[in-house]
C-alpha cells in the first residue's frame, strides 16, 4: 500500500511542480546590483544567492518590532484584514487564545473568499486533553470546511516500536515543525513566536514584518504548500460533533518514511524559487541598473531552509560562508592596530547549546563576537515540575562546556572590557517575570556602526535545530541607514536586559545535579 513506485515518484515531481511554478513563474528575475552593499559583505552576498532564492524590496516596506503585546495587535490586525488567503505555520495554537481564533472566525464570515492555512506541528497539537490545538480549530473545521485547512506535521524521526511507546510530549523529543510564519494576503510577519499567551505578552521574541509584498509572500505560502505533502490532514470526524480524525493523504508513501518524499519537494521548492526568484544579483557598477531602477530597492532577503532529518542544510552552509567571508575580510583589512575595527557580530538564542559546527565557526574567526543567552530565570521551563524542570541546568552545562572550549584556545573577550576585542564575550538575559525566546544573529561591519545584515526565523541555532527540527530562516542585508538603525536599536535594546555570565560556580540557582549531567547525556541533541 505504501510502497513508493516509480510512477508515483512522476507523479509527486509533477504534482510539486504545479504547486510552485503558478505562484513563482509570475514575476521575473530583476536585477539588483551588490555594488552599494557595504564590503564586508558583498562576497557574502554573491554568494548567497549562488545558491538561495533572493528577493529585493524597498526598506519602508520592512518594520521591525520590539515588544510582543505589538506583535500579537498586529497579528490580529493581519488577520482582519485577510482578504483571499490567510496563512500560518506554528508550532501548536494555545487554547487560551480565543481571540486570536475568534478574529479567524469573524474573517472567514466577512470575506466569502478568504481561505485559511494553518500548518502546525501534529505531537503538539493532539496532546490528549480537551484543551489540545486540534479541538481549539475543531469549530472552524466544522463551520468552514471548504475554506479551512489544517495541515499537522509529524516528524519522521521517531518509527517503529519507539513510536508506540514514547508517549504524548516526550515524543516531540524528535522532532517538531518549527517555522513561524504569518501571512495575510501578500503581508508577512515574520517571528520566532509560537502562538500562545507568554509570546503575546511576557515571552520576548523578535518579529519582523514585511507589508506588501507579494514575491515574499508568495515564496512562503509555496513552502507551506509544500510542506503540505508530505503532512497529515486534520479532519472533523463524521458524525461526531466534538472529535477530530487525522488523516494521511498519500497511499504511496508512509507516513514514518517520508524522508525521501520531503527532501525531494523541499530541494524543489529552492530550485524553482531560485530560477525565478525576484533578485538576481550583478556585482560590478558597469552592470548595475540605473538608479531610476535600482534605487527604488535597498534591502535583499534569502529564504533558508533548515530540515537535517531530510538532508537539508541550507542553514549550515549558508552560516559557513558567513563566518568564513567575515573572517577573510578581516584578515585583509590591512595591517593591525592597536583598536580593533573588524566586524562585530551579536549572535543570540533563548536555548543557547550552539550546533558544534556553528561554535567552530565562531570560535575559529578573528571577529569579535557577543553572545547573549536566557539566564535560568528566563528559560521558559524553569521550576517546571518533572524533568523538564532540568532543562535550565542543562543549558547551563552546555555554556560551560563552550566556554570552556573558549578559554582552552585562548579566545575568551572579557565581559568587564569596555572596549571591543577579537574573541567571545558570553551574557545572559534577565528581565523580571518574563522569559528569553529571541534567536538570530546581526552583523555589523565595525563596532561604531549599525548592523547591515541579520539571521531571523525560527531556528534556534542549536543541534535540535540542526538535525530534528525544520526550520525555516531568513538572511536579510540592507544599505538603508534607517532600517541598519532599526536593526541596531533591536540588538541593543534585547542587550539592554544584558548581564554577565554566571554560570561558572556550581552553586546556588547555577548548581547542576548529577541527574541533569546524566539527562544531558542522553537526550542533549534533543535540547
Amino acid at each position: 500500500m505504501f510502497g513508493a513506485t516509480r510512477n508515483a515518484l512522476r507523479f509527486s515531481r509533477a504534482r510539486i511542480y504545479s504547486i510552485l511554478l503558478p505562484i513563482a513563474a509570475v514575476h521575473r528575475p530583476r536585477n539588483v546590483s551588490t555594488v552599494s552593499f557595504d564590503p564586508t559583505i558583498r562576497q557574502l552576498l554573491v554568494r548567497l544567492a549562488e545558491q538561495q532564492p533572493c528577493f529585493s524590496m524597498h526598506s519602508s516596506s520592512v518594520s521591525i518590532m520590539r515588544e510582543p503585546r505589538l506583535f500579537y495587535q498586529t497579528l490580529l490586525t493581519m488577520i482582519r484584514n485577510a482578504r483571499h488567503r490567510l496563512f500560518i505555520s506554528s508550532l501548536y495554537i494555545g487554547h487560551e487564545d480565543v481571540e486570536l481564533v475568534d478574529a479567524i472566525h469573524a474573517s472567514l464570515r466577512e470575506n466569502p473568499s478568504l481561505h485559511v492555512y494553518l500548518h502546525l506541528d501534529l505531537n503538539r497539537s493532539t496532546r490528549p486533553g480537551p484543551s489540545s490545538t486540534a479541538q481549539v480549530l475543531l469549530p472552524l473545521l466544522q463551520q468552514h470546511p471548504d475554506r479551512v485547512h489544517v495541515y499537522l506535521f509529524r516528524s519522521p524521526k521517531l518509527k517503529g516500536i519507539m513510536a508506540r511507546l514514547v508517549p504524548p510530549r516526550f515524543n516531540e523529543g524528535w522532532g517538531t515543525w518549527h517555522p513561524k510564519i504569518y501571512g495575510a494576503d501578500d503581508t508577512i510577519l515574520i517571528s520566532g513566536a509560537n502562538l500562545n499567551t507568554s509570546y503575546f505578552s511576557d515571552r520576548q521574541d523578535r518579529y519582523l514584518r514585511f507589508s506588501a509584498q507579494p514575491q515574499l509572500a508568495n515564496y512562503c505560502f509555496a513552502f507551506l504548500r509544500a510542506a503540505s505533502t508530505f503532512s497529515y490532514n486534520l479532519l472533523p470526524l463524521p458524525g461526531s460533533s466534538n472529535d477530530y480524525v487525522i488523516h494521511w493523504p498519500d497511499a504511496n508513501t508512509h507516513p514514518h518514511h517520508i524522508e525521501r518524499k520531503a527532501q525531494h519537494t523541499l530541494r524543489s521548492l529552492q530550485e524553482v524559487q531560485r530560477e525565478t526568484s525576484v533578485a538576481s544579483l550583478v556585482t560590478s557598477a558597469e552592470k548595475s541598473l540605473p538608479e531610476d531602477q535600482s534605487g527604488k530597492h535597498d534591502v535583499l532577503v534569502f529564504p533558508v531552509i533548515q530540515a537535517g532529518q531530510f538532508g537539508i542544510r541550507e542553514e549550515e552552509q549558508c552560516l559557513a560562508i558567513l563566518f568564513r567571508e567575515l573572517s577573510a575580510q578581516q584578515r585583509f583589512a590591512g595591517l593591525p592596530t592597536s583598536k580593533y575595527d573588524g566586524p562585530l557580530v551579536d549572535l543570540t538564542s533563548g536555548y543557547f547549546a550552539l550546533y558544534k559546527p556553528y561554535q567552530k565557526a565562531v570560535i575559529e574567526s578573528e571577529l569579535a563576537c557577543r553572545i547573549l543567552a536566557a539566564s535560568p530565570k528566563a528559560n521558559g521551563f524553569y521550576e517546571s515540575k518533572g524533568i523538564s524542570g532540568r532543562i535550565p541546568e542543562a543549558y547551563t552545562l552546555f555554556e560551560r562546556r563552550f566556554m570552556k572550549t573558549v578559554r582552552a584556545v585562548g579566545k575568551e573577550w572579557d565581559s568587564q572590557s569596555s572596549d571591543v576585542l577579537p574573541g567571545v564575550q558570553l551574557h545572559e538575559w534577565e528581565r523580571e517575570g518574563w522569559t528569553y525566546h529571541a534567536k538570530g544573529i546581526w552583523v555589523r561591519p565595525s563596532p561604531s556602526s549599525d548592523p547591515v545584515l541579520t539571521l531571523f526565523g525560527s531556528t534556534n541555532l542549536n543541534s535540535r535545530s540542526a538535525n530534528l527540527d525544520t526550520e525555516l530562516s531568513f538572511v536579510m542585508a540592507t544599505t538603508s541607514t534607517a532600517l541598519q538603525k532599526k536593526l541596531a536599536e533591536e540588538v541593543d535594546g534585547l542587550r539592554a536586559n544584558a548581564h554577565s555570565w554566571r554560570g561558572e560556580s556550581d552553586s546556588g540557582s547555577r548548581r547542576v545535579r548529577l541527574g541533569t549531567r546524566a539527562l544531558v547525556g542522553l537526550v542533549g541533541a534533543m535540547l
